[in-house]
C-alpha cells in the first residue's frame, strides 16, 4: 500500500524545461511545488573535463534504460509493433534537466503560419490543398498572443541571435548578440545571398557572451568545444534547466525535487485530479503525493502514456478520428540534405557549438508559393558546425570503398574537406498516425508501453525531393567540387538516428472535440491537470521544437497561477 504524503499546491511530473519553468514561475508566485523526476540528480560539476564521445554519444550516458522501459513501433495497423531495444531514430532523455540537458541549443520561434495553419492554408489555396486524411488544425492561439512568452523564454535562457528576416515580428531584439561567424558559415551566407535568399545566424542557447538573466542567473560564454548534443555543458554556457530555472525555484524555498521517483498514475476523483502515485525506484516503495494541481511535464511519449494508463482524457480512435489522447503524432522530416566535397580547400570542422549555424527560411512555412507543389509547409535549410567529433564523423564520397587502404586515404583526405547542408522539414499529422498503449509489451512495473503508429507519406517524399534539390543548389553556389544530393524519402524506420523531435498526442486547440488541452495547456476533461511539452503541438514545424515548448510553458505557468486563485476553465 502506498504511503500518503502531505498535500502540496502543485505536483510536477518530470523536471526538464517544462517542469523547470513551471516550478520557477509557480514558486515565485508563492505556490508550494514538488517536482518528481524519475532519473538522477544532475549538476554542472558532473560534466567537468568529460569530453567523452564514447561514454555520452555512443553509450548513452544521459538517456533512458531501454531494458526497463521503451516504446513499440509499427508503420501501420496491419503489422505488429515491436519494441525499440537499442537507440536509433531518437533519444529519450532521463535525469534532472531531461532533454534540456542533452540538447544542441537551437532555439527557434515557430512561424505565425504554424499556429493558424489550417485557416491560412485554406485562405490561400482552398480546401482541396489539404489532402484526405491530413488532420491539420489551428492551435487555438496566434503567434502574436504567444510572442511575449517567446521573449520571456529567450531572456531567461540568454538566447544569442539576430532577427529572422522571414520570421514573425519581434517586440525586442535577442538578449545577446549572435554567435561567431565561421569561414564556412560566411560561404553559406554569401551563396544564399547570391541565390536571392535571406540567410541569418541561427538563434542559439550556447551563449555568445557572459550574460545575467532577469532572475539574476549569470552564465559564462560558449567555448566552442563542440560537445553539446548528447552532452551536458561543463561551462554552464548552454542554457539548461539545471543552470537557469531550477536554481531560481530552489531559492524560493517552495520547491522540493525528488529524483528516482517514477510516476505511474495520476489519481483522480469526481473528474478532478487529487495527486499522483509514484515509485521510489531505489527502494521499490510506493508513495501517494496529494496536490491541488497536477502538471505533467515529461517527454511526449511519457505524457501520453501517463494519461492513458491513468484513464484521464478520451483515447484517440484512428478508425473514426474521434477522441484526443494520442492524436496527431508527428515526427520531423530530415532526410533532405546535400554534401559537398572539396579537393583543395580545408575547414576547421572539429570546432563548433550545438547551435553555431546559418539558416534560411525561404522555403519554410508558407514563405513560398505551394500552388503547384504536392505538399504544404516546408523546411528550414541550414549549414552548421556542431563539432565533428572523431568517432561519429567520417564522411567520404559515395564511390569510396568501405574498408582498406583507399577507404583510409579518403577518410583522412575529406575529414575537413566536406560540408553538409541540410533541411529540417515539417511533418503533418494524418488520421492513421497516433500513439496508444501496446496490448502486449510492458515496462518493468508491468504497465503497458506506449505504441507509435507512423510512416512517411507522399507529402513527405515530395517535400524531401524539393528540399534536397535546394540544398544541392546552395552547395554548388558554395563552390563544392562534388555535390551529392539526398532527396529520396523511404519508409520511416527506427534504427538510425534522425532527430528527437517527436510531437503531438496531447494537442492544443480551441475545442474539446478536436483537442486535449486549451491555449494554457489545461485539460478540457480535467481542469486541474495541465500537460506541458511538445505533446501539445498539433503538427511539427520546420524547426527544432524547444523554443516553442518554452514559450508554451511560460504561458501555461501564467494560467496555472490564475487557476490556483479562482479555479475553472481558463479563457
Amino acid at each position: 500500500m502506498a504511503t500518503k504524503l502531505a498535500k502540496v499546491d502543485v505536483v510536477i511530473v518530470g523536471v526538464g524545461w517544462g517542469g523547470g519553468i513551471i516550478a520557477s514561475e509557480l514558486t515565485k508566485a508563492g505556490l508550494s511545488v514538488v517536482g518528481l523526476e524519475r532519473g538522477k540528480e544532475r549538476k554542472t560539476e558532473d560534466y567537468y573535463m568529460v569530453h567523452d564521445e564514447l561514454r555520452y554519444a555512443l553509450r548513452y550516458e544521459m538517456f533512458q534504460d531501454l531494458s526497463k522501459e521503451t516504446i513499440t513501433f509499427r508503420n501501420n495497423e496491419k503489422i505488429r509493433a515491436l519494441p525499440m531495444r537499442s537507440y536509433g531514430s531518437f533519444l529519450l532523455g532521463e535525469g534532472l534537466g531531461g532533454a534540456g540537458s542533452h540538447w544542441n541549443g537551437q532555439t527557434f520561434r515557430f512561424l505565425p503560419y504554424d499556429f493558424e495553419i489550417k485557416s491560412k492554408t485554406i485562405e490561400r489555396y482552398g480546401k482541396n490543398k489539404i489532402p484526405e486524411g491530413m488532420t491539420i488544425q489551428d492551435w487555438g492561439i496566434t503567434y502574436d498572443q504567444l510572442e511575449p512568452y517567446f521573449l520571456q523564454f529567450e531572456k531567461m535562457a540568454g538566447i544569442s541571435g539576430e532577427e529572422n528576416p522571414l520570421g514573425g515580428k519581434r517586440s525586442e531584439k535577442y538578449p545577446t548578440p549572435p554567435m561567431k561567424i565561421s569561414p564556412v558559415m560566411k560561404m553559406f551566407a554569401d551563396a544564399c545571398k547570391g541565390l536571392s535568399y535571406h540567410p541569418y545566424i541561427m538563434p542559439s542557447a550556447n551563449l555568445s557572451e557572459t550574460y545575467t538573466n532577469p532572475d539574476g542567473i549569470t552564465r559564462a560564454a560558449c567555448q566552442y568545444c563542440g560537445f553539446c548534443e548528447r552532452f551536458g555543458c561543463e561551462y554552464g554556457a548552454k542554457a539548461e534547466p539545471i543552470v537557469t530555472v531550477i536554481p531560481v525555484a530552489k531559492k524560493t524555498g517552495k520547491f522540493e525535487i525528488r529524483t528516482h521517483s517514477n510516476v505511474r498514475r495520476i489519481l483522480h476523483k469526481d473528474n478532478k485530479a487529487t495527486g499522483v502515485m509514484y515509485v521510489d525506484v531505489t527502494t521499490g516503495e510506493e508513495f501517494e503525493q496529494p496536490a491541488d494541481i497536477v502538471v505533467v511535464t515529461s517527454y511526449v511519449f511519457n505524457n501520453v502514456r501517463l494519461l492513458l494508463t491513468s484513464n484521464v482524457g478520451r483515447p484517440y480512435d484512428p478508425a473514426t478520428g474521434t477522441g484526443v489522447i494520442g492524436k496527431n503524432y508527428a515526427y520531423q522530416v530530415e532526410a533532405a540534405a546535400a554534401v559537398g566535397f572539396y579537393e583543395n580547400k580545408e575547414f576547421n570542422l572539429f570546432a563548433g557549438a550545438g547551435s553555431l549555424a546559418m539558416t534560411i527560411d525561404d522555403f519554410n512555412g508558407d514563405n513560398f508559393d505551394h500552388k503547384d507543389l504536392n505538399f504544404i509547409h516546408g523546411a528550414s535549410i541550414s549549414f552548421g558546425q556542431s563539432g565533428n567529433r572523431p568517432i561519429q564523423n567520417n564522411t567520404v564520397p559515395p564511390d569510396t570503398p568501405s574498408w582498406g587502404k583507399d577507404f583510409k586515404a579518403s577518410s583522412i583526405k575529406y575529414f575537413n574537406r566536406n560540408i553538409s547542408v541540410w533541411a529540417e522539414g515539417s511533418c503533418m499529422p494524418y488520421q492513421q498516425h497516433f500513439l496508444d498503449l501496446d496490448p502486449t509489451y510492458k515496462d518493468s512495473f508491468g504497465d503497458p508501453l506506449v505504441r507509435i503508429t507512423f510512416d512517411f507519406e507522399e507529402r513527405d517524399r515530395e517535400l524531401v525531393k524539393f528540399m534536397g534539390t535546394k540544398c544541392g543548389e546552395v552547395l554548388k553556389q558554395m563552390g563544392a567540387d562534388q555535390v551529392v544530393t539526398y532527396n529520396e524519402q523511404g519508409p520511416y524506420e527506427i534504427t538510425h538516428y534522425q532527430s528527437t523531435h517527436n510531437t503531438g498526442g496531447v494537442i492544443m486547440g480551441a475545442s474539446p472535440d478536436t483537442s486535449a488541452v486549451n491555449s494554457y495547456l489545461q485539460m478540457w476533461d480535467m481542469e486541474n491537470v495541465f500537460v506541458v511539452g511538445a505533446s501539445a503541438f498539433a503538427h511539427n514545424s520546420g524547426y527544432n521544437p524547444t523554443g516553442t515548448v518554452g514559450a508554451l510553458a511560460y504561458r501555461a505557468a501564467d494560467g496555472i497561477v490564475k487557476y490556483s486563485k479562482s479555479g475553472g476553465m481558463l479563457v
